[in-house]
């Protein structure tokens, strides 16, 4: 499994890692057929990009 939010108390990995992670998984599937698994985990790492988004907003402002 891909990463998921940082070891950083609790805070969010920034959103490049975020994107990364999800780069890595998408680029690691040569298909768009993918199990239930795999959006799940998919699911997963959105989540935890749109979390580390939030979070470079809030902190921008």
């Amino acid at each position: 499994m891909f990463p998921t939010p940082s070891d950083r108390s609790g805070a969010p990995a920034p959103a490049s890692e975020a994107n990364e992670a999800i780069r890595r998984f998408v680029c690691a599937r040569p298909s768009w057929t993918w199990t239930a698994q795999d959006m799940t985990e998919y699911a997963t790492l959105l989540e935890n990009w749109t979390q580390a988004v939030r979070a470079e907003v809030v902190e921008a402002a």
